[in-house]
């Protein structure tokens, strides 16, 4: 049992933590394995119990988070780089109480912008109108995401992965090339989707977890399961109005346990932090990949 004054500071410590804020990338190794909906739902559970939660949408294509809820999405975070919109007006409102920004564009230029063009981003974010607790993104399928190479002190990655064999290979694959190309990543969060039983959930979490351990040497640690009931894929409904199904009681759950994630040491942990990481992570990719083709182009 947790000390109580041990659980007292903590408290004590969120509470004065300034600009704490949670960063969670949301991936799976392939699709149908409802990632995009686990991003929706998992930002109206957390909205609802009072978090001012900001969705990054990696993806560019009709399946992406705005089409899914049915929103009409004109621009994007590529409109802000180039300075024809404010970042204010490109955010949209999403309809369980969060907040939506469509970047699938602008992260394709993130790695080649000038110093001055990334001083502008960093601007916009460090003057976000709208304060954020919580950043969920919902990154690009499987190896092409920007977002799981982020340098950041609180940035936590939630591979999604669904009962079927396919989707238990291809996030372990997901995992294994990860870590392999970024050696501070030895850390995962898993969510098991669509599952029948928690018997289930759990037997799929443990077989990963014993094969990453040993072959890895990753540590993996289980964020919950989700039950297949049917409503997971309805829209805008599946913000709120429908709090009684097994799936919504699920992802609130989610939601409560990350209260219980540590604390950042680094005091900056605010959006401007955030974008600042960002940036350099997406710069080093770009260097890395030049390399690579370079290299490549020598042989």
């Amino acid at each position: 049992m947790a000390e109580p004054i041990h659980d007292q500071a903590e408290g004590l410590r969120r509470l004065l933590v300034q600009n704490f804020l949670n960063v969670l990338t949301i991936t799976s190794g392939g699709t149908g394995t409802g990632k995009t909906t686990t991003v929706i739902s998992l930002a109206a559970a957390l909205a609802r119990s009072g978090k001012h939660v900001l969705v990054i949408d990696e993806n560019a294509g009709a399946n992406n988070v705005s089409a899914t809820l049915g929103i009409s999405a004109h621009r994007d975070l590529l409109d802000v780089i180039r300075r024809d919109k404010t970042l204010d007006e490109v955010i949209i409102p999403g309809p369980g109480g969060f907040f939506i920004l469509p970047a699938g564009r602008g992260m394709r230029v993130l790695g080649k912008l000038s110093a001055a063009d990334q001083a502008h981003v960093i601007s916009c974010f460090a003057q976000l109108a709208q304060p954020i607790d919580v950043i969920l993104i919902d990154a690009a399928p499987g190896r092409s995401s920007q977002m799981l190479t982020l340098a950041h002190s609180i940035h936590e990655i939630v591979v999604v992965v669904s009962p079927e064999p396919a989707s238990i290979t291809a996030a372990y694959a997901l995992i294994k090339h990860t870590c392999s190309h970024h050696q501070d990543k030895q850390h995962f969060h898993v969510m098991v989707n669509k599952a029948g039983t928690e018997t289930q959930a759990k037997m799929i979490f443990d077989n990963m977890a014993d094969v990453a351990r040993r072959h890895l040497s990753v540590s993996l640690d289980f964020m919950g399961f989700v039950p297949q009931d049917g409503k997971l894929c309805l829209g805008r409904r599946v913000t709120g109005a429908i709090p009684a199904t097994a799936s919504a009681a699920a992802f609130s759950r989610i939601a409560e346990s990350l209260a219980d994630w540590p604390c950042p040491d680094d005091e900056e942990t605010g959006l401007e932090r955030f974008m600042e990481c960002l940036l350099l992570s997406s710069q080093n990719n770009s260097a890395d990949a030049a390399v690579t083709a370079t290299a490549a182009g020598a042989r």
